[in-house]
């Protein structure tokens, strides 16, 4: 077996003891975050064996062991493994009005509690899940369908797992260059992506990432200021909230926040303040991700000094010296999170490359990627680069709006090797789109997906390209989850998945909206249908249909017409057993309505299946 590659963040420690024999799993996920937690659970949902390797010791990466507890988007969108998650955060809670204590998102929660829920969830999936804590990979070698992990545990022993597919969940990307996957980093230049607000020139700068810190008030009487951290300067931050030391207006024309509008950007229901302030606050510019360990860990020391210079500006320059460090969230010595919150990692050269353009306007983009949707998100494209030395010399990042969108399957699947799945940031997206689709429920579809196309290369005895776009869809579908980014209905409505199949054919398609900082889409289920919007092309080549509302009569004269499995007793009684209701042959026939009908009487998402460009196959 070939050795692949070491992993350039780990140094191997030869003198450990190795195991006798690898173990063996079908799955194994490297990276127990966000995505690597969601994946290690549908995987083993279906019946096959996983292990999730994590080097912290807790899993939830971003949510939790990063402290980003105040989810970005998705709140109307919930479904899945992240919707199970949301709904057992609302039960712990004791509703989801609970979880808006802070104003930045309808979903704020304490991240032990989140750590809980998710360790509760890997747990009832019994022996087919395996989940190994504060353990680091320190070796990848193979080829696809063949894949051996060498890592060690926290107590210094080396030992080795086999697998048939490998996903990479990790922060950084490192096993995906471990595995010799072609990627980038950074911005790409506008000749590259056809992104009009992209660079003229690529150039290396990513994200800025966060050390988040959690507050909690002692009560009005104490004191819980720190030591005056080294390289403090208050200036730095005189625009984070009010105070004598700020302007009157921001240099970057940004509204100063009152200081109780900032501490309770991200209250927590038990009564916490997450401190992830993007204005003059703790983001820290770092690019970490060619460095080894130990440049990493050298580095995230400065970022973690940053962030204490904040909490000290907090209690000193704001007057909130009775807020301190919360003593029951993190177990960690300093009591800050086990890990910061990366925005950016490598991004993967996959089987599609998801851009700004192909989610501002999907079917007019060149490749109908909106028909291989395997997650969706709703949140606007949201970069992080205060920090940067250079910031000022970046492009022009007034970002235009994009409506609610689905991410490709292709995202996930590097081109140039197999049976290798690339989940968390590291997906094969523009440095643009990474700015929506970084986002914790964005992410944690992206693994449950991944999961789920694992799960189904291992029960089919197939290789990861070999599994059609449509059967990982269904799967999805089986699982609550959208491949379409409809607002409609819920995946618990009778009539969900029609609509989300006959959406992601392109026979009917939804609108995209924008209102305010809320992005939609809508398949517009009760409008009725018009000729002009059913889209055959690709399909049935020449068809034409007359603009103008069409009846359910001569919706039905055209299924029939053109060989539909209509059955041959009563349409009115098949019309009802499709769940639907006033049979009536003049009357418009409504949007949801035909995408019912159409699905029953064709399965034209079964039948036409398509590539990872979305186009019929």
């Amino acid at each position: 077996m070939k050795s692949i590659g070491k992993i350039a963040a780990v140094t191997l420690m030869t003198a450990l003891v190795s195991c006798s024999a690898p173990e063996q799993v079908d799955v194994l996920v490297v990276g127990g975050g966000a995505s690597g937690t969601a994946a290690g659970i549908q995987a083993a949902r279906m019946g096959v064996r996983s292990m999730v390797l994590e080097e912290t010791p807790w899993i939830g990466g971003m949510l939790t062991a990063a402290g980003v507890s105040c989810v970005d988007g998705n709140n109307r969108l919930r479904s899945g493994i992240f919707g199970e998650f949301a709904d057992s955060l609302a039960a712990r809670y004791g509703s989801n009005e609970a979880l808006q204590s802070g104003w930045v998102s309808n979903i704020n929660f304490d991240p032990h509690i989140g750590q809980d829920i998710l360790t509760n969830m890997t747990e009832a999936c019994g022996s087919l899940l395996d989940v190994r804590r504060e353990v680091f990979v320190t070796d990848v070698c193979g080829q696809a369908g063949d894949w051996t992990i060498s890592y060690r545990d926290s107590r210094g022993r080396r030992h080795k797992v086999n697998a048939d597919i490998l996903i990479d969940a990790t922060e950084l990307g490192d096993i995906a260059k471990a595995c010799g996957v072609d990627y980038k980093i950074g911005m790409e230049a506008a000749e590259e992506t056809g992104e009009s607000i992209a660079p003229d020139k690529a150039n290396d700068v990513i994200q800025d990432l966060t050390f988040v810190a959690f507050l909690k008030d002692y009560g009005p009487d104490a004191d819980m200021t720190i030591e005056k951290p080294q390289g403090y300067d208050p200036r730095v931050f005189r625009n984070a909230a009010r105070n004598p030391l700020s302007d009157e207006v921001a240099e970057t024309g940004q509204t100063i926040w009152s200081p109780e509008m900032m501490i309770t950007y991200g209250k927590t229901p038990q009564g916490r303040y997450m401190i992830n302030w993007p204005i003059y606050g703790n983001d820290y510019y770092a690019n970490l991700i060619e460095m080894s360990r130990e440049e990493r860990e050298k580095e995230l020391e400065k970022a973690k000094n940053f962030t204490l210079c904040f909490i000290y500006f907090i209690q000193t320059q704001l007057g909130m010296k009775n807020l301190g460090l919360a003593d029951d969230v993190f177990p960690t010595e300093d009591r800050l999170p086990f890990i910061p919150y990366y925005r950016e990692s490598r991004r993967i050269v996959g089987e599609a490359f998801f851009t700004l353009d192909a989610a501002a306007d999907p079917y007019a983009y060149d490749k109908p990627y909106y028909r291989t949707g395997i997650a969706v998100g709703d949140y606007p494209v949201d970069h992080h680069h205060f920090r940067h030395p250079q910031w000022r010399e970046l492009p022009d990042l007034e970002f235009y709006p994009v409506p609610s969108f689905n991410v490709p399957m292709g995202t996930i699947i590097p081109k140039n090797i197999d049976d290798l799945i690339v989940a968390e940031k590291s997906i094969s997206v523009s440095n643009l789109m990474n700015g929506s689709t970084r986002l914790q429920p964005v992410v944690m579809q992206l693994g449950q997906a991944s999961g789920a196309l694992a799960a189904l290369a291992v029960l089919e005895g197939k290789s990861v390209k070999t599994i059609a776009v449509r059967q990982l869809q269904e799967e999805l579908l089986e699982a609550g989850c959208y491949i379409m980014p409809y607002l409609d209905l819920k995946p618990s409505d009778r009539h969900f998945k029609a609509i989300q199949r006959i959406g992601a054919t392109g026979i009917l398609r939804g609108e995209g909206r924008n209102v305010g900082w809320s992005n939609e889409t809508w398949f517009r289920a009760g409008d009725p249908l018009r000729g002009e919007e059913i889209y055959l092309d690709g399909l049935l080549p020449g068809f034409n249909m007359a603009p103008g509302e069409i009846t359910i009569g001569t919706m039905m004269q055209l299924i029939r017409g053109i060989g539909g499995a209509v059955p041959g007793g009563s349409e009115a009684e098949w019309w009802e057993k499709l769940g639907l209701v006033d049979y009536n042959l003049d009357r418009p026939v409504l949007r949801l309505e035909a995408a019912v009908v159409v699905d029953a009487a064709f399965d034209p998402f079964g039948f036409f299946n398509v590539n990872y460009d979305g186009n019929f196959r």
